[in-house]
């Protein structure tokens, strides 16, 4: 079987993932991760790797990497590289202890970051056994840094996480956005038998296919599935909810309440168009990108509750999400 595309460039944020072989732990004590730490600012140092998210997690970790140099490559060859030789001298042991090459995944920035820097930083909690019942009190991840409860380390950037979140108070606000959990498209693309090598916006997956014409781009289409624009999905939703759509476009200001078929909106348009939450907020005159999450998780817990089930199933037929009988 053909090993998955790698594809490089300059300035791109990749999501890096390994995992010990046969699932081998790798990070037995608190010298081992401090190691793998160590190995990481040298690759910042040497490299010019900048790193905006990291988690260990005992037999794997994940990285969120920005390459200014296109050079993925010499970065994880000196990350899993250098790791296992401390780790076997350490242990005085001989071979290889990762299970291969490393998997990454090409993220579009600017769509995909902050949703990604939650997904990497809630895994200690995700997980079937969640490792600690609250994220602030693991270690061997960059949350703690995110809400300041550590000092970060010089070759970790939060600032760019932190200006997508668009946040004032930058440590509460995220924290609560961690808080909220993981978005269902993250969810789903993570779900998938294979990991793609995509993550991003149909205009991100025309513009790599174009820089890599020698690179067989069906690897790439297969990334996201297409989905209809944010236009078509709010056209259903207001018929749907027998509502123009200017109302749920408009946050209510008179006596009024849309609030609830507002937020239906917000998440039907998350869930079924091709729209990032940048695309979301601004359709929907948010005050900044975070403000979609909590909508989202409003709708969840309500079709979890029994709530909207006719509007949903009504949306997804005229979509031929469901099977025609």
């Amino acid at each position: 079987m053909p090993r998955p595309t790698r594809i490089e460039y300059s300035g791109a944020f990749h999501h890096v993932m390994n995992r010990g072989r046969h699932r081998r732990t790798i990070f037995h004590d608190d010298m081992e991760y401090h190691m793998f730490l160590q190995t990481l600012q040298e690759a910042h140092l040497d490299y010019g790797a900048i790193f905006h998210a990291y988690c260990l997690m005992g037999n794997h970790y994940h990285l969120l990497i920005e390459t200014p140099k296109a050079n993925l490559g010499l970065i994880m060859k000196h990350v899993n590289g250098l790791y296992t030789q401390r780790y076997n001298r350490k242990r005085k042991l001989d071979g290889p202890l990762f299970r291969g090459r490393y998997k990454s995944v090409l993220v579009d920035s600017d769509d995909y970051l902050l949703q990604l820097s939650r997904y990497i930083h809630r895994n200690p909690i995700d997980t079937k056994r969640p490792l600690i019942s609250s994220l602030k009190d693991y270690l061997w991840s960059s949350y703690p840094a995110y809400i300041n409860q550590v000092s970060a380390p010089d070759w970790l950037n939060r600032e760019k996480t932190y200006q997508m979140l668009g946040h004032r108070h930058r440590f509460t606000g995220y924290r609560n956005y961690v808080e909220e959990g993981v978005d269902e498209d993250i969810k789903r693309f993570y779900s998938k038998g294979n990991v793609l090598s995509v993550l991003g916006s149909k205009e991100f997956r025309k513009e790599r296919e174009e820089e890599n014409k020698h690179i067989d781009t069906d690897k790439l289409r297969l990334a996201l599935e297409d989905k209809p624009e944010i236009e078509k999905v709010m056209t259903l939703v207001s018929q749907a909810l027998k509502m123009n759509q200017e109302e749920l476009r408009t946050k209510s200001t008179g006596r009024r309440v849309n609030k609830a078929e507002r937020a239906f909106a917000i998440y039907a348009c998350h869930q079924y168009s091709q729209a990032s939450h940048k695309d979301i907020a601004v359709h929907f005159n948010l005050s900044h990108v975070g403000s979609v999450s909590h909508p989202l998780s409003r709708i969840r817990n309500e079709i979890q509750k029994g709530a909207w089930g006719k509007e949903v199933k009504w949306v997804e037929k005229q979509l031929y999400i469901v099977k025609r009988a």
